[in-house]
């Protein structure tokens, strides 16, 4: 039975593997390694979804999100925002490659747009795209919006809100949604009325949406179930998170 299992995860692997084109791409000299996935029958318009992932970097999940809107007939993309050399082994090194994006949001931003132009280089329409992002990811969600990218819409999920005090709150053209887990000890309370003070702010089409006894990281089944740890699956709020995501997708890109 245990040999059945190992064989079923690899045929799974392989075929989530087969699905996903690796893409080399630079930023500053920095070479970028992420993942193309091209559906057989694109939607009309050719939409596209980025995907930014968590602290870690790419991993299974982040694929297989990829892989599922590729068959939905969306073009999706999967970021590598650290880049050859410098992928996180730890969570403190995590923590630490993260921080530094946070705190210098232009790198950030001019990391996602490489990442965009790859998306448009696999095929995705340059004025039809959707940023996404989990947790670090979700933050970075939110600076495609802020950094004025030609997105028509960015969904952060259990991502951070905030921004340094210091910068101002100015125009956010493309929809925002973002799905919060209620419990979710990582973002303060203050975190939130500033989020929402910047939306109002720029007059933003935006949504927030709290999701019920979750906490950090509620869509990534790696995170384990303890809540108490402050970072837990939940997979009713990951379903329900997925069934928000796909409303706004079907608002923005009239997807049938």
């Amino acid at each position: 039975m245990k040999k059945l299992i190992a064989l079923t995860l690899i045929f799974m692997a392989t075929q989530l593997q087969a699905q996903l084109k690796p893409v080399a791409y630079t930023e500053g000299g920095q070479k970028l390694n992420g993942f193309a996935a091209t559906p057989a029958k694109a939607l009309k318009n050719k939409p596209g979804i980025l995907i930014l992932p968590a602290w870690m970097g790419i991993n299974t999940h982040s694929k297989e999100v990829a892989t599922e809107l590729s068959k939905l007939g969306y073009h999706a993309f999967v970021a590598d925002i650290y880049g050859e050399g410098k992928y996180p082994k730890s969570t403190q090194e995590a923590g630490q490659q993260a921080g530094y994006y946070k705190g210098n949001p232009e790198a950030y931003q001019k990391r996602i747009s490489a990442a965009l132009e790859a998306l448009i280089k696999s095929g995705a329409d340059a004025n039809n795209i959707v940023v996404i992002g989990y947790c670090f990811g979700g933050t970075g969600a939110l600076e495609a919006a802020r950094a004025g990218l030609n997105v028509k819409g960015v969904v952060s999920f259990h991502g951070g809100l905030g921004k340094d005090a210091s910068r101002a709150n100015g125009a956010v053209k493309p929809k925002v949604l973002v799905l919060h887990g209620a419990d979710d000890p990582h973002v303060p309370q203050k975190e939130i009325d500033g989020f929402i003070t910047e939306m109002k702010d720029a007059k933003a089409d935006w949504q927030l949406v709290y999701l019920s006894n979750a906490v950090h990281a509620f869509t990534e089944k790696e995170a384990g179930n303890d809540n108490s740890k402050g970072a837990a699956y939940n997979e009713k709020a990951d379903k329900r998170s997925w069934a928000y995501f796909m409303d706004f997708l079907n608002e923005i890109f009239a997807a049938k």
